[in-house]
């Protein structure tokens, strides 16, 4: 598979693109500082550039078979996701890429969620404690969801730097029984869900098992 990968050079994205290499994918990495990624290996084409770009997404997709997305949140680009959703979305449609895999976060709430009181409790005090950041989430969302994209966004809970365990629960609309996941396995994850083309135009949980 070929992918196109954006936030590369991140906590999450660097675990994604080295997992992406050794099942044996294709990269091509969109990096604002490209630095970042020097001596990357073979299997890596490095771009550089912003995900908000339409020029610099013209570079990064041509020929993918799927967009992963590991960008993060950013204090200084409060709307950096929904705007990233509509280049992208625009994008994708000019290369006929159909398939978007990103990450989004627990605490949005989406049509058909089951969450019990544990999970209720969080989602309000993130949305209402979170910022401007949060408040950007559903809006990315909203941009997928309207558009003919073949769209995920993955919805972790809190992220850990432990090593990968290779187990994640993952349910379209109930929350996983553990608050956290580590990056490696969220990483796996989005993978699995681009190869195995799940949860397709859904929000998944995702989270480690304890």
């Amino acid at each position: 598979m070929k992918i196109a990968l954006i936030g590369s050079t991140g906590r999450t994205g660097s675990h994604v693109l080295a997992q992406a290499l050794r099942r044996g994918h294709e990269v091509t990495a969109l990096a604002r500082t490209p630095g970042k990624l020097a001596g990357a290996p073979d299997g890596v084409l490095v771009v550089e550039g912003d995900s908000t770009e339409a020029s610099a997404l013209d570079r990064v997709l041509p020929g993918a078979d799927a967009v992963i997305s590991a960008l993060g949140p950013t204090a200084r680009e409060t709307d950096l996701h929904s705007r990233t959703a509509q280049a992208l979305v625009e994008a994708m449609q000019r290369h006929g890429v159909g398939r978007f895999v990103g990450v989004s976060g627990a605490g949005i709430d989406v049509p058909g969620d089951r969450k019990g009181l544990r999970d209720r409790v969080v989602s309000w005090l993130i949305q209402r404690l979170g910022g401007e950041v949060v408040q950007d989430k559903p809006r990315e969302y909203a941009v997928f969801a309207g558009s003919s994209v073949e769209w995920t966004l993955v919805r972790p809970p809190r992220l850990t730097d432990k090593p990968a365990t290779g187990r994640v629960e993952h349910d379209a609309h109930r929350p996983g029984r553990s608050t956290s996941i580590t990056r490696a396995d969220l990483a796996g994850f989005l993978l699995d869900v681009a190869e195995g083309d799940l949860h397709v135009r859904q929000a998944p949980f995702a989270s480690g098992i304890r």
